[in-house]
């Protein structure tokens, strides 16, 4: 009985432990360990599916990092190419990783709703959403996010409804960034309680409920450091309970319809750099307090209602940059104080009711770029020390007063793009000097009471149409309105007399050219051709000038097929005008096509020209590189001199950055492409000739572009080869806003010059335009701080879409940044330049979008192989 009893307490025992097990693996099976939890999410949610199904490799998928338990921390896809999410968005379940601390998907085109089940993410602490196309409203369950520091949804346009309350519960956030999305209703006080917010942007949403006004315990944020709510339908005065923000450096409220004064507690904010209430209602006068602020950079306080005048104390402002006051009612005089403010490079006080003289220390703002004080009551002259601003690009007077004639020293203001003095009172000739501000693309000097003809301008950038019978005419007209003005020469339609008077002009011209040339310089080309036919063999001159199949050095021969193809060098060939030469395009009757660089007929006879002229020739006859435009041949004469180059289709870099079809035509790649052309043309002179060639004159005036959009480096007048044994001093040369710096003390020229001017180019090629602000702001980098890339890429173009695409533009602009280092000696070389463009590993860490300027800044310093490759 003892044993049967035994028995059956083992078989319970043993049946009991079998159900254990068996509930055991039931739970096993119903609830997989977190990291096997986490390997199923990845494989289910198929945004790797490119990649691969192996889950026990998910720590090595883009985008992915893990903990040491092999736990995923971070999801970092807003680059990585191939992850195609879309609307497998919320098919990621958000319960399976516990550990995550950030997702970043900015950039990539989810489109739909933001999936309710991100609220899971309890760890999270950095949520990007930003530019994903996003619809609908936020998701309450957002406010679970407890952990959450940084959150940025921002320019998803088609995010409506208001802003959910759950969004209180966020304490731990710095930085939150609803930016450009359709948010509506008002501003939540709430947000008041996110007492750990650095950065609050709001702008461009539609709380414009009539009642959106900016709520009081807003105030109470004592660490914002930026507030932006610009666009916002705001209503209301701004509440003197702003001086409590004892941290803010960026104010911004344009675009709203605030009303009352600016209070002055804004006196309080003694880190503020940048104030903008442009386009608001406000009235009364600019406190005095306002002036205080001596880390102020940017004021921006047009289009208001603002009345009173400027202060004597808008000295104390000593570190403002850019100075707009436009569209107000300020009066009164330009305060002497104005001109200690030597920071300065913008001052815009258009349509204000300012009168008196235009002081002439104004002269003193050498770092001035921009000069607007255009529609006020200035009387007098234009003061002569106008004329020492030799940053200045746009210059903007009209519409006051003025009198007296127009200071012949504004010819000295070689940068100035922008002329307008209309609508004055000026009189007198328009000064020559005019005529040399080859940069000019706007000149306005209509309705005043000005005189005598107008001179021979050599601007290039002024639009010019065609007014019928081959008349080519500015547009629009810069000098009407000056009744005792003669008019602009057009060339009038060819008469009997026009004909007879321009055959005598050329039988004058090319007659003795023709005499002179046959006897003079025959023995000089027949020994030439000597030599010619000793290095090449075969090449035999032709008559009727073959440049297609030989170097033809035979002037004469040249002369008269080049003669016939542009009909004694008729206005009608001609593509452009430079400093002292014309190009001309001519089809020889060979069939080719080539450009003829033509010295003008008075510049032929000046022997720097004709110094400069032959340098070229010296220079491209012996260098040979396949993105160096190449020359055919050349004519050599006292009064008719020219060369004759490889035909480019698409004209100068410069030209096509400046039209709007070719731009958009010149794509990212295509911009790479021709960035990598000019520096390989640079790295073959300065390395592979012998001695070194130093171009002293890039530009993008000289990068050719042909059908293809191939860059070539061009015009090599001002070229100089190295002396190693010397000190290569010599006097400036090149264009200005490419000069490198050191030039202007050492006189002393370097391969480091081109060096710099590459970076000018490179950036302008990014740009779109010429980056005359941007180098001003790289003497001071931590202003780029809050500036992005994208920020300053042309935007005529899409942000690329591809991966290596972006990086191409991130290697660039780094290079670029590098290459403008004010130490010549701190410069990589073009060949370590080449080296990057063709072998370098530029790494997006982070999205393009959040690439800042000061990063790459930053990252020059790695360029040349001294620390490796930078990653951003």
């Amino acid at each position: 009985m003892a044993s049967s009893s035994t028995f059956s307490i083992i078989l319970g025992i043993l049946q009991a432990t079998i159900f254990l097990i068996s509930i055991a693996r039931t739970v096993t099976i119903a609830d997989p360990s977190p990291l096997e939890s986490e390997a199923i999410a990845m494989v289910e949610s198929g945004w790797w599916s490119n990649y691969s199904n192996n889950a026990s490799e998910r720590c090595q998928w883009p985008g992915i990092s893990c903990n040491t338990a092999g736990s995923i921390t971070k999801i970092n896809i807003s680059d990585v190419p191939n992850i195609e999410v879309g609307d497998r968005f919320g098919k990621l379940n958000f319960t399976s990783f516990p550990n995550l601390v950030l997702l970043d998907l900015s950039d990539r085109p989810l489109g739909g709703k933001i999936p309710h089940q991100i609220g899971n993410l309890s760890a999270l602490k950095q949520l990007d959403l930003s530019f994903c196309g996003l619809s609908g409203e936020l998701p309450p369950s957002l406010g679970n996010l407890t952990q959450l520091e940084y959150l940025d949804i921002s320019y998803n346009y088609n995010i409506n409804g208001s802003i959910p309350p759950q969004l209180g519960n966020l304490v731990n956030l710095v930085s939150l960034n609803l930016s450009g999305t359709s948010l509506s209703g008002s501003i939540p006080p709430f947000l008041g309680l996110l007492t750990n917010l650095r950065h609050l942007l709001l702008d461009r949403n539609q709380f414009d409920d009539g009642n959106n006004t900016i709520p009081q315990n807003l105030w109470n944020l004592r660490g914002l450091e930026t507030l932006s709510l610009s666009g916002c339908g705001i209503v209301g005065p701004i509440p003197s309970a702003l001086g409590q923000l004892l941290n803010l450096k960026s104010l911004i409220l344009w675009a709203n319809k605030i009303n009352g004064s600016i209070p002055s507690a804004v006196g309080f904010l003694s880190n503020l750099t940048y104030f903008d209430v442009y386009d608001n209602r406000l009235f009364g006068s600019i406190p005095f307090s306002l002036y205080q602020l001596t880390n102020l950079e940017t004021l921006y306080l047009g289009n208001n209602q603002l009345e009173g005048s400027i202060p004597q104390n808008i000295e104390k402002l000593m570190n403002i940059k850019v100075l707009s006051i436009t569209n107000t009612s300020i009066t009164g005089h330009i305060p002497l104080a104005l001109c200690r403010l030597t920071k300065l490079e913008y001052i815009n006080l258009h349509e204000n009711q300012i009168s008196g003289s235009i002081p002439s220390c104004i002269g003193k703002l050498f770092n001035l770029r921009i000069l607007y004080l255009d529609s006020n009551l200035f009387e007098g002259l234009i003061p002569e020390e106008i004329g020492n601003l030799a940053n200045l690009t746009s210059l903007s007077l009209s519409q006051n007063k003025l009198s007296g004639s127009i200071p012949s020293c504004i010819g000295n203001l070689s940068n100035l793009h922008t002329l307008d003095l209309d609508s004055n009172l000026l009189k007198g000739p328009i000064p020559a000097e005019i005529g040399r501000l080859f940069h000019l693309s706007n000149l306005n000097l209509s309705f005043n009471q000005l005189s005598g003809s107008v001179p021979i301008l050599s601007a290039t950038k002024l639009r010019i149409i065609d007014a019928g019978n081959n008349c080519n005419k500015i547009s629009p007209d810069p000098f009407e309105g000056n009744s005792r003005l003669s008019p602009y020469m057009c060339p009038s339609p060819v008469t009997n007399k026009a004909k007879s008077s321009t055959i005598l002009y050329y039988l004058k011209i090319f007659l003795p050219i023709a005499i002179f040339f046959a006897f003079s310089i025959l023995g000089y080309f027949l020994f030439s051709r000597f030599k010619l036919k000793n290095n090449r063999v075969g090449a035999q001159p032709t008559r009727n000038g073959d440049l297609c199949s030989i170097w033809n050095y035979d002037g004469k021969i040249a002369y008269e097929d080049i003669v016939a193809a542009t009909e004694d060098f008729d206005f009608r060939y001609c593509i452009g005008v430079g400093g002292y030469g014309s190009v001309y395009r001519a089809q020889l009757p060979c069939g080719k096509v080539v450009a003829l660089k033509k010295l003008h007929r008075l510049e032929a006879e000046n022997p720097a020209f004709d110094k400069s002229f032959r340098n070229e020739i010296k220079f491209l006859t012996e260098i040979r590189h396949r993105s160096i435009v190449k020359l055919h041949g050349f004519c050599l004469h006292r009064r008719s001199m020219f060369l004759i180059y490889e035909y480019m289709e698409n004209g100068s870099l410069f030209c096509n950055l400046r039209d709007e079809v070719e731009a958009v035509e010149m794509d990212w790649t295509k911009r790479v492409e021709i960035i990598k052309g000019i520096a390989h043309a640079l790295s073959y002179l300065h390395y592979d000739c012998s001695p070194p060639i130093v171009h002293r004159d890039i530009s993008s005036n000289n990068v050719l572009l042909n059908s293809s959009f191939e860059a070539f480096v061009a015009d090599f007048g001002t070229a100089k080869m190295l002396d190693l044994e010397s000190s290569n001093q010599t006097m400036i040369v090149g264009t200005c806003g490419y000069v490198a710096p050191e030039l202007a003390y050492t006189l002393v020229v370097t391969e480091k010059c081109d060096v710099y001017s590459f970076g000018v180019v490179a950036l302008e090629t990014l740009m779109g335009k010429h980056p005359e602000e941007l180098l001003s702001w790289l003497s001071s980098p931590t202003s780029l701080v809050n500036m992005r890339l994208i920020d300053v890429l042309d935007n005529r173009l899409p942000l690329p879409t591809s991966q290596l695409v972006a990086q191409n533009l991130v290697r660039i602009a780094t290079l670029a940044f590098a290459c403008l280092n004010p130490q010549p000696k701190s410069r990589p070389t073009m060949k370590e330049v080449c080296e990057e463009l063709v072998c370098g590993q530029t790494s997006l860490g982070v999205p393009l979008r959040m690439i800042s300027l000061l990063q790459l800044v930053n990252c020059e310093k790695h360029i040349g192989g001294k620390t490796g490759t930078c990653n951003v």
